[in-house]
Parts: structure tokens; sequence; C-alpha cells
């Protein structure tokens, strides 16, 4: 079967905008909507137009809301033909309300939830989280490609957006825990460079702590993954604790303090901007 030509790509914020990018460099056509118009080729005036235009469409809107808001406004022009892949953060009830408010059109969709930033959405570097039937994994699998470096499948719908709500509890930890190793580190007078090496040295290190510790110590906090969506997924991950009675401490903990700095305007930073929170409270 060849490679569907035409994809859409709802939501041009850091991520879907690179995506779009990387789909033009690989020789897709590509349509685009945002919410706040964007100058953009082929940036259709609405949804609906957009789905007229594309069978496949990639949707990487902000929250839960943005998701099913968007799917109103898809729903009146989407056929059996059309295939959904929803990469927001979500809550996996979210994830299953789309499938079913979409089933009596015919379109398919999968649950595609991703890892990585900035930089790897513009190096084309994603890693997708997908749970769907295999027929539309495979109808799906040229246009994320285009802008991944790898997939995991998951065994039930719903689930990808679990994973990945997993894992960001667990980035929000290592940085809300290195930006206080940091500032309690700095506060004794221990060499940035030294700080460094040690943690690189150490079993701590991490991904994240690779990605994050040279920004925290330059102040240098322009969003790769913005605070106002950490402090989103955490309460995403609040919500499924409590709904399967686990208690969260550590994510209770990390969502105060991002709501701190949400309070104090800096949701549109970095989410490793807590260390500038750390660093205001001393005496």
């Amino acid at each position: 079967m060849s490679t569907e030509r035409n994809v859409g790509v709802i939501g041009l914020g850091i991520i879907g905008s690179r995506v779009a990018e990387n789909l033009r460099k690989k020789g897709f056509t590509v349509h685009v909507w945002n919410r706040t118009k964007k100058e953009e080729t082929n940036f259709a005036k609405t949804p609906g137009e957009l789905a007229k235009a594309c069978r496949i469409i990639q949707i990487f809107v902000s929250n839960d809301a943005a998701v099913l808001e968007t799917i109103e406004k898809l729903k009146p022009s989407l056929t059996a033909e059309h295939l959904l892949t929803i990469h927001s953060t979500i809550s996996p009830e979210t994830a299953k309300k789309v499938k079913d408010e979409v089933a009596s059109s015919g379109a398919r969709v999968v649950d595609a939830p991703f890892t990585g930033s900035k930089g790897a959405a513009g190096n084309g570097q994603l890693v997708y989280y997908l749970a769907g039937d295999k027929a539309d994994l495979d109808r799906a699998r040229p246009i994320l490609e285009a802008s991944s470096k790898g997939t995991l499948l998951l065994d039930r719908f719903g689930d990808a957006s679990v994973i990945k709500i997993a894992t960001n509890m667990i980035s929000a930890a290592i940085v809300q825990a290195l930006a206080e190793a940091w500032a309690v580190s700095e506060s004794c007078g221990v060499s940035p460079e030294k700080f460094r090496q040690a943690v690189e040295l150490n079993a701590c290190r991490s991904g994240v702590s690779d990605l994050k510790l040279k920004s925290i110590q330059a102040h240098d906090f322009e969003a790769n993954f913005s605070l106002r969506n950490m402090l989103k997924d955490a309460r995403l991950a609040l919500q499924l604790g409590e709904k399967n009675g686990i208690r969260l401490p550590a994510t209770a903990a990390v969502k105060s303090v991002l709501e701190q700095g949400s309070e104090k305007g800096l949701a549109e930073k970095d989410y490793s901007v807590v260390a500038e929170l750390l660093a205001k409270s001393g005496h």
C-alpha cells in the first residue's frame, strides 16, 4: 500500500510546529491548523477544512479540554477514511472518550503520546508510545517515522497515555531533586563544574540530569517543556493515583512547587525553572 502523502497537523506549539516541518522535509504535503493564526503554508481556516484535505491527522494540542474541543470541531467532517493520532498528554479516560466520540463516523484513533522535547522534535528524534489496532498503527507508521527515532507499543488503548504520565512523574521528580541538590552545593561554595562532574560520575546520573543541569546552572529557562505542561501532567498523575487508591507524596510535593512557579508567572518557562524558586527562598 502506498504511503499517504497528505497529512494534517493540529497544534503548532513547540512540538507540533517541528513535526510539521519534519513531515515537509520527508516529502509530505502538510496542512495545519492552530487556534492562534500562524504564517504557515496550507494553514486551514478550520479543523473541518483540514479534515477535507487530509485523511491522517496528528493532534498536538495542550490538554484534555483542548483535545475534546478539537474533536468536536473535527467530528462533522470525519469519515471512515480518517485516522487521528492523539499526541497530547491526557488522561487515559480522555483518550478513550475521543475514540468513543468519533466511532459513529467510522474514523480511527491511535493513542500516541511521545517522549522528547524541542531538540528531539526538531531533529526527528521523538519516541512515540502507541496503542491502537494493528491496521491503524501500520497506516500511521510512515507518518510517525518522519519525526521519530522509535516507538513503544502498548497492549491496550489508553495505556500509552498512562505510560506518558508515569514517565513524566519521574522526570519532574528528578528535576526537583537536581535543583535542590544544586542549591545546597552552590550555597556551600562548591564549583558548578565539580558538581556537574560529580553528578555525571554518580549512579544518580540520568538523561534528565544531562538535559537540565546545564540550564539550571546557567539560569537559562527557555522552554523545552513548559512548567505549565508539567504541572498539568502532575495533576493528571495525582488523579490516577486517587482513582487507584495510591498515595503519591513525591508527586504531590512536586505539584506544589510547580504551582508556586505558575503563581509567580513562570508557567511558560521550562519546568526546570523550579530551581529559581529555591534560589529565591534563601536568606
